[in-house]
Order: structure tokens, then sequence, then C-alpha cells
């Protein structure tokens, strides 16, 4: 007669023989990470070149190293969404395809979320402590960084450029405006000129001066504190300009660069948490982007600051605030 015992040795067995089983089977189910060539790599010193391989090329490029346990199912599944989303960020193995412009934007990106603790991710750090990068390292990633930097005193072509600019922007005011609209059904407004400021900002990396706006819905919510999540109907607008220096060093806003536009409505963009993305650049205020997708590219960004509700800009002392109960 089979006892109690023997009984509950049995069933610990089959259950054992059924996790394993299933651990194996998930082997073959998930994912492969995948590397493509490596058609137009970064070109860069080899002191540069060491310091991205350690802390950012297992995600950001076409030369990923997962390490054995990062090929285990389910944890490759994790790994290998990741690294896809970083790709689709920017990838170090196709960095030449970049504009010029666009480098420039991308490599301080970089520096700046490896500065604030936001490069590599926590979570990647946390089995990988080796791809820390130090404040020495990061400072190495800056110095180059000034390479983008091109400061021009008394640019008197750049002046002359602004001036022309702003004339025939009051020429077009004169006339029936041109709705634009974005991919994803974002429509560019002259509307946030007669919004509240939200914040002021310099980009001295980018040569870029900017105004974020915010509609009477997202200035009450920062007002109150509401931001995580924000209230539907939340309209944030950053003006771009691209930044002059006079002959005395003094900083003033250029020609107009472009509008980024972050628009609240959980039906329409669920994907992104909410948060439709749209830019409109120059004059012409033309929509950026190929597919209706490229908002996704943006959020990719913009989840990195998810304690203020996806959005980077906030006036100083509502953002310490926020920091400090998170």
């Amino acid at each position: 007669m089979e006892t109690p015992k023997k009984r509950i040795n049995r069933k610990v067995l089959v259950i054992t023989l059924i996790v394993i089983f299933v651990a194996i089977s998930l082997q073959f189910a998930g994912p492969e990470i995948i590397n493509p060539p490596v058609t137009s790599a970064i070109d860069v010193p080899d002191s540069v070149s060491a310091i991205l391989k350690k802390g950012c090329y297992d995600c950001h490029s076409n030369e990923s190293k997962p390490a054995w346990f990062d090929k285990l199912a389910p944890v490759s599944w994790i790994v290998s969404s990741d690294i896809k989303e970083a790709r689709s960020r920017f990838n170090f193995s196709q960095w030449t395809d970049l504009a010029p412009a666009d480098q420039q934007v991308k490599f301080w990106e970089m520096i700046n979320m490896a500065q604030n603790g936001k490069m590599p991710l926590p979570s990647y750090l946390t089995f990988h402590p080796e791809a820390k990068l130090t404040s020495k390292e990061i400072q190495v990633l800056k110095d180059y960084g000034q390479k983008f930097i091109i400061s021009k005193p008394g640019d008197t072509a750049g002046v002359a450029d602004a001036e022309r600019e702003l004339q025939g922007f009051r020429i077009s005011n004169q006339t029936p405006q041109r709705t634009q609209v974005s991919l994803n059904g974002i429509k560019y407004s002259d509307d946030y000129k007669t919004w509240k400021v939200m914040v002021a900002t310099t980009r001295f990396e980018t040569r870029t001066m900017r105004v974020v706006y915010g509609n009477d819905i997202a200035i009450k919510a920062i007002e109150n504190g509401d931001i995580n999540p924000w209230p539907q109907g939340s309209i944030i607008v950053k003006v771009v300009w691209n930044m002059i220096e006079d002959e005395n060093g003094e900083i003033r806003p250029g020609t107009f660069n472009n509008t980024q536009w972050m628009v609240k409505d959980d039906k329409k963009f669920p994907e992104t948490k909410g948060w439709g993305f749209a830019r409109f650049n120059g004059t012409k205020l033309l929509a950026y982007g190929k597919t209706a997708k490229f908002g996704t590219a943006c959020f990719n960004c913009h989840k990195l600051v998810k304690g203020t509700g996806y959005v980077f800009d906030l006036p100083v002392s509502r953002n310490n605030e926020i920091a400090s109960r998170d």
C-alpha cells in the first residue's frame, strides 16, 4: 500500500519534471539575439570607442555580446526586446547613416543620459555592473562631444539670416495659415503663442534655444502637481530656435528650427502611454516622420522620465518637488 509520504514524493517528482520540461521548451521558443552586419560604424578615437563598447554597444550596436544568462528564456525575451528598442533610438553600427545634425543630438543625448544615471539602464547594471561608466569616462565623452559644438562669435551671416527670416515671418502672418498635419494626426496650430510659458532652456551642445508652452489644462496640472498621469487634453509645445552669438559673446535666438508637440490622448495613443508626438520643421513647418510609428522612437526617450509623466522640461521648483516625492 502506498504511503502518504511516497504519494507526496511522487507529486514533487512529477511537478519537477514538468518544470524542467517547460524550462527547456522555453529555450527553443524565445527570440534569438541577432547581430546584423556593421554597415556604417561610428569613427571615433580608441579612447572614446573603448568607453562606448563598455557601456553602450551591447544594446546600441550590431555587436551585442550577451552573457550566457542573457540567452536563457524568459530573460532572453526581455534582453532581445531591450536591444531592439535601443537600436531603434540610435545604433553605433549605422551611425554615419545619420545626418550630422542628428549625430550631434544623439551623441549628446547619450552623454546626458549617462551623466544622469539613466544609461546604461539600472536593470542592466544589476547583472552587468562592469558596464557602469565612471565620471572620468563620461568626461572623456563630453570632451569628444565638444567637436560637434561650433561657436561663431560675431556671425554676421547668421544674424542676417535671422533678420531675413523674421521679415518673411511677419509677411506670412498677414496671409491665411496653411494647416500642417503629422502622420499620426496631430495638427499644427498657432494657438500655443497665446499660452503660458512652462520653462525656457538652452542646449549649448546643439546650439539651440527652446521655449516650452503649455495649454490651460497642462498649466493647471503643473500648478496642482497632477502630472502622473497628465490629464486628458494636455498639450505641450516646445519651440526651438538656432542660437546665434554676437561679437560681444551675447547669445540670442537666430533662425527658427522646429516646434515639437506632445498631445495627451489615451484613446488615440495607447502604445505611448497616451502621449502623441509631432514635430514640424523649418519655417514651412514640414511634418517630421516617415511613418505614423515615429512617435514610438520619441517615447523611447521619454520613458526615462516616467516620474514626471514622461515629460522632460518642467519648471525647476516643480520638478524638484516631484523628485523629492519619488
